[in-house]
């Protein structure tokens, strides 16, 4: 028996504002990144590190990030990996990995007249 799992949590800041859009079809899908900080001490020394990610959220889920996150914000995200693969116009094979949001909470407070967290996407 095969099993696989493919789920990811990252906790981050927005690194710029999200951006709505539409399919053909008429489905909403946002995009925005984030950044996700570690620190550690190694040798007695503190690092920190920084990951920047891509993160997609489809269907009403990602309507509410439009209107209610701003760069700079804190989230929650919970989703799964997945690989973009595409030929740039010289040719050249590329790929990059996201993640597909399928929960995001706001995670560093409602200003007066926002709502709260986000709910599973339609997709």
């Amino acid at each position: 028996m095969s099993i696989y799992l493919n789920k990811i949590l990252l906790m981050g800041n927005l690194t710029r504002d999200p951006e709505l859009r539409r399919t053909g079809g008429g489905q909403s899908v946002c995009e925005f990144g984030i950044a996700v900080n570690t620190a550690e001490i190694r040798d007695g020394q503190k690092r920190e590190e920084t990951c920047f990610v891509d993160i997609v959220v489809w269907g009403k889920t990602g309507e509410a990030c439009k209107n209610y996150l701003a760069k700079g914000r804190g989230v929650f995200v919970e989703g799964r990996l997945t690989m973009d693969q595409w030929v740039s116009q010289n040719g050249e094979r590329k790929s990059r990995l996201r993640v597909v949001a399928e929960k995001v909470s706001f995670s560093d407070g409602v200003r007066q007249g926002e709502g709260g967290s986000g709910t599973r996407s339609g997709r």
